[in-house]
């Protein structure tokens, strides 16, 4: 077995004619990844929304570590992002929006906003972004 917090493999094998792939990570269910017609069908995920997939995931995996940390109790916590395109190739993100809801008794938007702060320093999918896309995260806290 690989020790997943040193070394991360997947596997992707092509389904169809076109451009629909089967991707899978030892352990877990495959994951169909298609690209938009008329290039491809949309049978799947597309490479970017798995990237803003990763991206919510991971500032929400750091954000729930930290605030439990700090003894707040997470009542309920969902993130939605949107990405905007580039108009030229490469059409990578140029900006990138998540939108953070988060209920937990006692949690001000100060402590929200330190915790923010110290996620960005640990999320690995942030951190390797960073540079390249601009991303701004809102945030809509309930107690």
């Amino acid at each position: 077995m690989i020790d997943k917090s040193k070394q991360v493999t997947t596997s992707l094998i092509l389904a169809n004619d076109r451009l629909l792939f089967n991707g899978h990570v030892d352990g877990n269910s495959k994951i169909a990844i298609d690209y938009i017609p008329p290039i491809g069908d949309n049978l799947g995920y597309t490479s970017l929304e798995l990237m803003l997939l990763s991206l919510s995931s991971c500032v929400g995996t750091a954000l729930l570590v930290l605030l439990r940390r700090q003894g707040k109790v997470i009542e309920e916590f969902s993130i939605k992002s949107d990405g905007t395109r580039r108009q030229t190739h490469p059409t990578a993100f140029e900006e990138i929006h998540l939108y953070v809801s988060v209920k937990a008794q006692g949690l001000t938007p100060s402590e929200f906003e330190k915790t923010l702060s110290l996620a960005e320093s640990i999320c690995p999918v942030w951190y390797m972004i960073k540079e390249s896309t601009r991303i701004v995260i809102h945030h809509q806290i309930a107690n």
